[in-house]
């Protein structure tokens, strides 16, 4: 359990890939359940303990997620996300490079829950949602490249649908395009960065997450801070 905030209200965990944040069907133990137990140990709680789900990141996926210690911090939080004033900053990495260094991408996206699975038309179509974001070229090597994304709209596998439509699958994601799976199972998508005004204290929340230890990871991530330092 990565804890890298908590106040009274909120606590932002920084999740490995693979893990759930909620329940599913799978019966596999989420992470908001890990954290009631984490929580309760630490604090020596008797009795229930409160832990609220204020948003998710698919199970692949790593980096942060904000849960509410409390129902008003569960409220408000649920507030903040429905209004669009948190933003989220994820991180990825692609074989492919992007058609342009910079974009905004608009596509419609219709999920499919038969087989789990988003895709994106350019054009609207029945039960399809706008979806957009941005995304920036910060690193790359010969091989593979470092993008940095904004969603401007939060859809079901928004982010690897849309790369994957510009013909750039993260790597990893088998599901949307990529030639093979990584090591530990989850693909080169990051939560990176959370910034949101706190609901309750108005103190400015601004949390960067480590990044995984993995070494393609670390070598893009020193090429994007000295391409910042320069």
């Amino acid at each position: 359990m990565e804890v890298v905030y908590e106040d009274n209200h909120i606590i932002i965990v920084n999740k490995a890939a693979g893990e759930i944040v909620q329940g599913d069907k799978t019966g596999d133990e989420p992470l908001c359940e890990k954290l009631k137990q984490w929580i309760k140990e630490k604090y020596a709680k008797p009795g229930n303990v409160f832990c609220g789900v204020t948003h998710r990141i698919d199970r692949p996926v790593c980096g942060l997620v904000v849960f509410a210690k409390t129902s008003k911090g569960l409220s408000r939080m649920n507030e903040l996300f429905r209004n669009g004033n948190v933003k989220k900053t994820y991180w990825a990495i692609t074989k492919n490079t992007p058609p342009k260094t910079e974009d905004t991408l608009t596509h419609y996206i219709t999920s499919v829950e038969r087989n789990n699975k988003s895709y994106a038309s350019a054009t609207e179509k029945k039960g399809s949602l706008k979806s957009v974001l941005k995304y920036r070229l910060i690193a790359k090597t010969e091989r593979y490249n470092l993008l940095e994304i904004n969603l401007l709209t939060g859809r079901k596998h928004q982010i690897r649908v849309q790369l994957a439509a510009i013909g750039c699958p993260i790597k990893g994601d088998l599901k949307y395009g990529a030639e093979r799976s990584n090591p530990d199972g989850g693909i080169s998508l990051q939560s990176h960065r959370i910034e949101f005004i706190h609901p309750v204290s108005g103190k400015e929340i601004d949390i960067t997450a480590p990044l995984p230890a993995d070494n393609l990871w670390q070598a893009l991530g020193k090429l994007a801070e000295n391409a910042r330092n320069d």
